[in-house]
């Protein structure tokens, strides 16, 4: 994609943070009328220069209420020697790490034994945070909101997988041996750095 387009891109992603802030404090129906506006705007942006489907645009842009925040997707790190765990996604065919949107009920360390069991039918115990990244800098194609993404490394407490709604395979992979990836979800660049820091001594506690 051409840096013309991530341009129009931020321009819509700016917009829709403007109008839902709007939309949110706003109380008079004039100026509410004219945030429902700039968020259609915005999305007519969204679609033509992201080629998204107005699909998924109404499910990930137009229907965000509230201050506009960034969310947040847990990965998690599992090894086995020199190899990493990674699940085929049903949804494209392609392999990424256990995890997803955190569920705001749950803490990071609960997200990640919940995603771990559901996608990998395997049992974790989180140890640390590998990494904390922006999305927007690293994964594509881009999305209409901020984004941080939290690797952590597991230790392998046991299980196996079994066949459920989001995933169809898994299996541990060496960095010169890993599948197609699902780069919306984890890019080869996010493994080698998991690699790389995966003896690095803990200096946070982590929950």
């Amino acid at each position: 994609m051409s840096e013309d387009k991530f341009q129009w891109l931020d321009i819509a992603i700016r917009l829709q943070s403007i109008a839902q802030a709007g939309l949110e404090y706003g109380h008079n129906d004039f100026d509410r009328d004219r945030y429902e506006q700039i968020k259609m705007i915005s999305a007519e942006i969204m679609g033509n220069y992201g080629n998204y489907s107005s699909k998924k645009i109404n499910g990930l842009f137009t229907h965000q209420s509230g201050y506009p925040t960034p969310k947040v997707d847990v990965r998690a790190v599992i090894f086995n020697s020199d190899k990493i765990l990674l699940v085929k996604e049903k949804m494209d065919g392609k392999w990424s790490m256990p995890g997803g949107w955190a569920d705001q009920h749950l803490n990071i360390s609960e997200n990640l034994i919940k995603e771990s069991k559901e996608e990998a039918g395997v049992d974790v115990r989180p140890e640390k945070v590998l990494a904390l990244l922006d999305r927007k800098k690293h994964n594509y194609p881009p999305i209409p909101f901020g984004c941080y993404k939290i690797f952590v490394k597991c230790e392998l407490l046991g299980g196996e997988f079994e066949g459920n709604t989001e995933t169809s395979d898994s299996g541990f992979f060496s960095l010169d041996n890993l599948p197609p990836l699902s780069t919306e979800r984890v890019t080869e660049e996010q493994i080698h750095l998991c690699f790389k820091n995966r003896d690095i001594p803990k200096l946070i506690p982590f929950d």
